[in-house]
């Protein structure tokens, strides 16, 4: 029975030797080769996977996966038979992985090893695929293109661009469900340079085929990655990539069709449709009532912070986009006594609405004035 440590940390553990920077941490992972899950259990593990031998180690709780195979019978990415038992190689193990640098082990001793040249290509800054098996699993498109957005200075291996392409055309991209593919896409739009993860996919045909109704995805790049030197969040990198890249008119139905969170699909929402009336707000001749008209669409009296996360985002869009304006114009908005207001205003529910809504338009033209 022999250990290794395996994948994203060793990936890591030689990016760090070589003095680099690292956004995320990744867990420690181990590989056990030459052991059977009775003898997992014997030693105190805890058995934990449930589609192939997983256990969490009786002390430090790390994972330890026993090596194994695996094998394409069915359509997507869960069409797979996994074989686990003593005779399986750490060789076997690594090259059912996706990329090469993501397919190297430590030894107990700290020894690299290295089957398919992951070091090489590691220093090379190149995303290339393990072996021709990269093409039964859809979701390593989505991986690789979310890797290409966490290093961005990496390229994507010309073999490896035709085999995504070859994938795509094939329909193999067919079989993801939403939910994953928000999951790797989400995470990737949080990466150091957004605009790679969206190259990646464009250029191997994803997009157009999985999501045609982002008609213009790289008019997104500039701005998604000014959002992530910004330190944006989720919502806001999202709501920027929506706004920028759906074809008129068709953010809607993309955000059914992507389910994206609760919280991005609604940022995107307001942004595609009040990207163009911030514009317009900006400038110092726009009266007071249309900046009230704005506020009111997006609900900011009760909700500035959301608010706050829009101009994030819409500034992001374009680098002369302002967004003190508007800030002072919902600051007067929300200076208004409202309860003052509606108890002069009569028991009227119109009336009352009405007055604060006047009192606000006033406050937010003496506001501008000023």
């Amino acid at each position: 029975m022999k250990t290794y440590v395996v994948g994203g940390w060793v990936r890591d553990e030689l990016l760090r030797r070589r003095g680099r920077r690292l956004e995320h941490e990744s867990d420690r992972d181990w590989v056990v080769v030459g052991a059977t899950p009775e003898e997992m259990l014997a030693l105190g593990y805890k058995a934990v996977g449930r589609d192939f031998p997983v256990f969490l180690h009786p002390q430090t709780h790390e994972e330890y996966a026993l090596a194994r195979t695996e094998r394409k019978v069915g359509p997507g990415y869960r069409g797979f038979v996994v074989h686990a038992d003593p005779g399986v190689t750490l060789e076997e193990d690594l090259g059912r992985r996706d990329l090469t640098i993501n397919a190297m082990a430590l030894d107990e001793e700290g020894g690299l090893v290295d089957p398919y040249g992951g070091q090489k290509d590691l220093e090379a800054g190149v995303l290339r695929h393990v072996g021709p098996a990269f093409v039964e699993d859809p979701v390593r498109i989505l991986r690789l293109a979310r890797f290409a957005a966490r290093f961005g200075d990496f390229t994507v291996d010309l073999s490896t661009r035709e085999l995504l392409q070859a994938m795509v055309r094939q329909g193999e991209a067919d079989a993801l469900v939403p939910e994953r593919v928000w999951q790797e896409v989400s995470r990737g739009l949080m990466e150091a340079r957004p605009s790679r993860l969206v190259e990646v996919l464009d250029d191997c045909g994803f997009i157009a085929r999985i999501h045609p109704e982002l008609g213009r995805p790289r008019v997104a790049l500039a701005a998604l990655d000014r959002a992530a030197d910004r330190g944006l969040g989720l919502a806001q990198r999202f709501a920027i990539f929506a706004a920028l890249a759906a074809a008129s008119g068709r953010v809607p139905a993309w955000l059914e069709k992507l389910r994206a969170d609760s919280a991005s699909a609604q940022l995107a929402l307001l942004l595609a449709e009040l990207r163009y009336r911030l514009d317009e707000g900006s400038q110092e001749d726009s009266p007071a009532d249309d900046l009230a008209a704005v506020l009111e669409r997006a609900d900011a009296i009760r909700r500035p912070e959301r608010f706050a996360e829009l101009l994030a985002a819409w500034s992001a869009i374009d680098t002369r986009n302002d967004p003190r304006r508007w800030q002072a114009a919902l600051d007067a908005a929300r200076s208004v006594d409202a309860g003052a207001v509606a108890a002069s205003a009569g028991e009227a529910p119109a009336g009352i609405a009405a007055a604060i809504a006047a009192a606000r338009r006033a406050a937010i033209s003496r506001a501008l004035e000023a």
